[in-house]
């Protein structure tokens, strides 16, 4: 078994010069840093008071999972020989408020892969699967991942 780590800087950045004396006297500014890589202006989702010109977290979740599968996909791909020339997705999380809290129900996965070669068009759903298997995010939720893909051929 191999450990891999990854560390971030986050900081709140929201003091309107009261910190949290009210709701809504602070802002949901975020900024999030690592080493070498440039710095991401995060917030809250809007139905939270955040601003919705910066990333949420739960948008931040649906982005890992989408990339993750396509990560995994890529490589699961040339393990089998099959050259993806393009790919896209339109992911779509579903969470529910319950309260205070709430909680992820479904993220729904849409890629749209375009292949290099039809003879493997039957293959690519196998693939999918296979990516699916490897994402480390997929395999870290509690909520089901699903996929609807769409192959093309280039």
């Amino acid at each position: 078994m191999t450990e891999h780590t990854y560390e971030l800087q986050v900081t709140w950045t929201g003091d309107r010069g009261s910190g949290t004396s009210g709701y809504r006297d602070y802002d949901r500014s975020v900024q999030v840093g690592s080493a070498g890589r440039p710095r991401l202006e995060l917030s809250a989702d809007k139905p939270f008071r955040g601003d919705p010109s910066k990333w949420n977290p739960e948008q931040l979740l649906v982005a890992a999972l989408s990339e993750c599968h396509l990560l995994s996909f890529l490589h699961v791909a040339v393990t089998h020989g099959v050259t993806v020339v393009e790919y896209t997705d339109t992911p779509v999380g579903t969470m529910v408020q319950e309260g205070i809290g709430g909680h992820f129900t479904r993220v729904l996965l849409r890629p749209s892969v375009t292949i290099a070669d039809r003879a493997h068009v039957d293959l690519v759903p196998q693939l999918h699967h296979e990516a699916s298997q490897a994402c480390f995010i997929a395999s870290s939720v509690n909520f089901p991942v699903e996929h609807e893909p769409t192959t093309l051929v280039r």
